[in-house]
């Protein structure tokens, strides 16, 4: 069996694009994202689903995109952080990231945003403490979550 014969097709709405392709069975989600889709937010970083970096929604759900083969989303809607503002204003979460300075070096933060913009379409009105859980699927080498915390606080005031 030649390598051409074990490539799959793929058809999938990103960011409310359409994309088609011929894959390897075993392409990583996100690395379709970046390779073949040209989105860039969507970062690696541990490959085993523990830092959440790669995190993206995928038919309206977070998922790991490091722990998803591109042909598992065949069909699917993805959202990659690049789509959850699209071409408008900053979303309330990514103005609240910024002005709390929710995040340093920045490579956790396409994670976090996603997370969090599944999290607060399903809580209006978050306690700290379910905001410390929601936070919690995601790891951050450079800060101490109080900032996010405060950011995801000031962002579900902004939704009401």
């Amino acid at each position: 069996m030649s390598e051409d014969d074990q490539r799959i097709d793929v058809r999938m709405t990103v960011n409310g694009v359409s994309y088609a392709g011929t894959v390897e069975p075993r392409l990583l989600l996100c690395d379709y994202l970046r390779h073949h889709a040209g989105l860039k937010g969507t970062h690696v970083g541990c490959e085993h689903g523990v830092c959440g970096a790669c995190t993206i929604l995928l038919d309206g759900r977070t998922a790991r995109s490091c722990l998803v083969f591109a042909v598992q989303a065949d069909g699917s809607s993805v959202k990659t952080v690049e789509g959850i503002a699209g071409d408008g204003p900053l979303t309330p979460l990514q103005t609240a990231f910024h002005h709390c300075h929710a995040l340093q070096c920045g490579f956790c933060t396409p994670g976090f945003l996603m997370a969090l913009t599944e999290f607060l379409e399903r809580t209006s009105d978050p306690t700290d403490e379910q905001i410390v859980h929601a936070l919690s699927g995601n790891l951050c080498r450079c800060t101490g979550y109080v900032n996010m915390i405060a950011a995801v606080r000031q962002a579900a005031a902004a939704r009401k």
